[in-house]
């Protein structure tokens, strides 16, 4: 009996490490971003980073891409579009801003979501549930004041930004019927294909040229660009279709929500971010109030919206998962 628990605790934690590792390459992607790209040169490896990206996923969606009906694609375009905004907002933002503060602002979704989800219902979230956004606020306040009265940075205000419209996001894939029962890895596709090309067009009218870029990268710079867009991106991506089959949702939610932690880790060990007492305390708020909002928020409703963690149940992606790679 002993023996049996023993090996299925075992198998438990085999089963929860890529899923923790996925939440760590999240993390880090801040830092990555920032060692990769320039304020100038964002939008030009954005199409790299995604572009590196989509002939693998495709060649893995290619028969279930083959069956999409015309609404299927449009749904899924629509989707990127709302998702290219994202990226290019957490993306300009983390490069205008710390890692540390990039990767606990955009954490913030996990709140936001529920209560655009409560407004959409008219339903009056839990009281835990607001206290839990007020400690959120307060834990940004504090974060992004350095502990003063010192206004936001523009890159903070970036990333609060991509927080709002990746909530909105994940509110518009719960309530799309078009892709509601639409191939998880199909849909996917469509929606990185369609803000890559936003992201190319971008690039082409206000340069420089993804080429020129990709010319310009020295081999650390090119290795950052592979690491973003094989572990943070293509990994992820299939580890989570691996985990909501293995695992409970549950636990995949929970332990993608340590990517904040993460992010400060790096940030502070890695990129040598310096936080004062007050700005320490304000990150540490932050954490436990999307944790405490995440546990406190809103019961599912028939949307099939689950939780503000960026994961949805039964919209189009499959039981539960989240869509690939935050900047």
């Amino acid at each position: 009996m002993r023996a049996s628990l023993s090996s299925s605790s075992y198998s438990s934690v085999l089963r929860d490490l890529p899923v923790l590792l996925v939440a760590v390459v999240w993390g880090s992607s801040f830092l990555a971003v920032q060692r990769v790209a320039e304020p100038g040169t964002v939008v030009a490896m954005l199409v790299l980073r995604f572009g590196l990206v989509l002939p693998l996923l495709g060649l893995a969606a290619w028969r279930a891409l083959r069956k999409l009906t015309r609404t299927e694609w449009l749904g899924g375009a629509a989707l990127g579009l709302v998702l290219s905004g994202i990226f290019l907002l957490e993306t300009y933002g983390a490069v205008h801003t710390s890692a540390t503060n990039a990767g606990l602002i955009i954490s913030l979704a996990m709140v936001l979501t529920p209560l655009g989800e409560s407004a959409l219902g008219r339903t009056a979230p839990p009281r835990a549930f607001l206290a839990a956004a007020g400690l959120a606020v307060l834990g940004v306040a504090l974060l992004t004041g350095d502990g003063g009265l010192r206004a936001p940075t523009l890159g903070d205000l970036l990333v609060l930004g991509a927080a709002l419209v990746r909530s909105a996001y994940v509110l518009a894939m719960a309530r799309t019927r078009a892709v509601r029962d639409t191939d998880m890895l199909a849909v996917t596709w469509v929606q990185l294909a369609v803000a890559t090309a936003v992201f190319a067009v971008v690039a082409l009218a206000v340069g420089p040229a993804p080429w020129t870029v990709a010319l310009w990268y020295g081999a650390g710079q090119w290795a950052w660009l592979l690491y973003l867009s094989l572990f943070c991106t293509l990994f992820a991506f299939f580890v989570q279709m691996w985990a909501v089959r293995a695992t409970s949702p549950s636990r995949v939610s929970l332990l993608l929500g340590t990517e904040p932690l993460w992010a400060a880790i790096f940030g502070i060990t890695v990129a040598g971010n310096r936080m004062g007492p007050l700005a320490l305390l304000g990150g540490a708020l932050v954490l436990v109030a999307t944790e405490w909002g995440r546990r406190t928020a809103p019961t599912p409703g028939p949307t099939g919206y689950e939780d503000g963690t960026g994961t949805v149940a039964d919209a189009g992606t499959g039981e539960q998962t989240r869509e690939p790679a935050p900047a």
